[in-house]
């Protein structure tokens, strides 16, 4: 029998911090798996190129992807989302894609997706896809049949003839910008129109205004085959068996209709090379938006219901204000429902340097929590292919003691891969730069370039770190590679990947478990961060020592159950009254 879901019930309370109360019936479905699978999971973001390269060109690819699989399935890892692997001319990385139902060549093509998708089945690992909705390439068919003006295909995308300037000149309809810096409007001489662009002038935006782009996500199932969509995109992937989709760059879906000009941003005058110069409520978080992830959510539900298969998840990324990035969730009553989790960059964006407080780390916490419909499920993630590494960012020293906030916290854990193992950023020059942006100015490369935390994965201590047997690598490997890998640190018991893989284990015997109430109380003292969880079972509590020195904590009898600091003197199982930490040391404990 098909249980209901009950959705999670949260209470909150300002006494000591913040408090989240979760009660979660899970609905299932066969023996083993539920439709909340997703709920307490540990997903690993694989960046493709730089993880493993199979076929020795130099670049990263599925058949490296392939044979690395048991590793995520021995660390604790519950599913992989991949960055763009479609067809593409690789302005963006993948993220101008000309061809979504083909994985590119440089990948291995489809069929190397394929036996990903087998290997990860019989290991019981999940894979996500991305899927970038706003734009494609201007290389995509559905682009070059709208310059061509194609009946079907005249408005797939955003065209406007401009207006003419006192000079006479035909000039851009508005004064929107680029996120890669410049006009968002580019003109083609062939359709004599401008098109809109709010990436790089390649990546047109999809006209989401137009029903055969957008309306027919609502249509029942058995018309998406008929309808020329990204919904029958999704159909696609799901049919091949792929686990969830990521949202891509969410905000940007949709855009004013009017076309109004964007308000100047205090203090910054109107200058294209500034992306900031304007702010963005006409092209980004519009209340439009909301209803086309709304739409991709219902499509994604109905196909597992109709298939009667388990949950297909959906993660939005959106960089907006607390309030816009939680409706992206849903609607707060849960009567329309978007991503089942929207990404939680405050860990990331609120916590940037290694002169962090206790305080920044609770202000970060409890903003999610109290923003965040109370029937969802909350999700921490730290780092990604667009950010400094944690060591770099935070410092080596806090690379555990993070980890292990992540996995003690409720809800989804989110690893960008080589985070489990302290990687730093690689050096990387401009003229060795693969990011196109900020090639475009070396002057600022190392201020703008996402190249550094996009280093090849260290594996071992062999040449180019195990990642590839070509002699150039696409990027250079990190000079710290042969002391930090993966292989050194399987063989350390204290090593990051160790006690990474040692909370993940934590995380799954106690805190992801069912129970009835979950309650979380963040708080601490200036230089030691406290969380407090309360559950069916017991009660847990994470102290984190932020300071440089040690930290004297007294406890109420309490049962050690890990610390980041193995080589500490003190015992796992050891029942403490008082305890004092090391400098950068993270505890859990039980009450006794």
């Amino acid at each position: 029998m098909r249980f209901l879901v009950l959705v999670l019930a949260l209470c909150l309370t300002s006494a000591q911090g913040h408090v989240v109360q979760v009660r979660d019936r899970q609905k299932i479905v066969g023996v083993t798996e539920t439709d909340d699978w997703w709920k307490t999971g540990v997903f690993y973001q694989i960046y493709p190129r730089s993880f493993m390269d199979g076929d020795g060109d130099g670049v990263g690819d599925l058949k490296g992807v392939k044979a690395k699989l048991k590793y995520l399935k021995d660390i604790g890892i519950t599913g992989a989302w991949l960055s763009p692997i479609f067809k593409s001319p690789g302005v963006d990385q993948g993220y101008d894609i000309s061809d979504y139902y083909t994985v590119d060549a440089v990948f291995g093509g489809n069929a190397a997706l394929k036996k990903v998708l087998w290997e990860a089945k019989m290991l019981g690992l999940k894979i996500i896809l991305d899927f970038v909705p706003n734009h494609t390439s201007d290389q995509n068919e559905w682009f070059k049949k709208s310059v061509n003006g194609t009946d079907g295909y005249e408005d797939y995308y955003v065209w406007n003839e401009g207006k003419v300037d006192s000079n006479g000149t035909r000039v851009p309809p508005n004064n929107w910008v680029s996120i890669f810096k410049g006009s968002s409007w580019t003109w083609n001489e062939q359709r004599k129109k401008f098109y809109l662009h709010q990436f790089a002038t390649q990546q047109p935006d999809l006209n989401y205004s137009n029903p055969k782009v957008m309306e027919a996500m609502k249509v029942r199932h058995h018309f998406y085959r008929e309808t020329i969509t990204l919904a029958k995109v999704l159909t696609y992937w799901l049919d091949q068996g792929v686990d969830g989709f990521r949202v891509d760059a969410v905000p940007y879906i949709m855009e004013d209709k009017e076309l109004r000009d964007e308000p100047l941003t205090p203090g910054h005058k109107y200058d294209q090379n500034d992306v900031d110069c304007v702010e963005r409520i006409y092209t980004k978080d519009i209340d439009e938006t909301f209803d086309v992830v709304y739409a991709i959510r219902t499509h994604v539900d109905e196909y597992a219901k109709n298939k009667k298969i388990t949950t297909r998840v959906l993660m939005s990324e959106a960089y907006a204000d607390p309030d816009k990035t939680m409706r992206y969730y849903g609607t707060s009553d849960g009567k329309k429902l978007g991503a089942h989790f929207t990404f939680n960059f405050n860990l990331l964006t609120m916590i940037q340097n290694k002169d962090f407080k206790v305080a920044d780390i609770a202000k970060a916490i409890n903003l999610w929590m109290g923003k965040m419909p109370k029937i969802y499920t909350p999700n921490w993630v730290l780092g990604n292919h667009d950010n400094h590494r944690i060591a770099s960012r935070l410092g080596s020293e806090n690379v555990d003691p993070f980890n292990a906030l992540t996995a003690f916290l409720p809800g989804v854990m989110v690893t960008y891969n080589g985070e489990e193992i302290g990687m730093t950023d690689g050096h990387v020059t401009c003229e060795e730069g693969q990011d196109p942006v900020a090639k475009k100015d070396c002057s600022t490369y190392n201020a703008t370039s996402r190249d550094f935390e996009r280093t090849p994965m260290q594996w071992d201590d062999s040449k180019n770190a195990g990642f590839t047997v070509n002699e150039k690598p696409w990027l250079p490997v990190a000079d710290n590679y042969k002391e930090l890998n993966v292989k050194k640190e399987k063989a350390s018991p204290t090593s990051h990947l160790s006690i990474y893989k040692s909370l993940i284990q934590f995380r799954k015997k106690y805190v992801n478990r069912p129970s009835k109430k979950d309650k979380l109380i963040v708080g601490g003292q200036s230089k030691v961060l406290k969380l407090y969880r309360e559950r069916d079972e017991g009660s847990y509590t994470l102290l984190f020592n932020v300071a440089d020195v040690r930290q004297k904590v007294d406890l109420v009898k309490q049962k050690l159950l890990l610390t980041t600091k193995p080589s500490a003197q003190r015992q796992i199982g050891s029942i403490l009254e008082d305890i004092t930490l090391e400098p950068h040391e993270t505890v859990i404990l039980k009450t006794a």
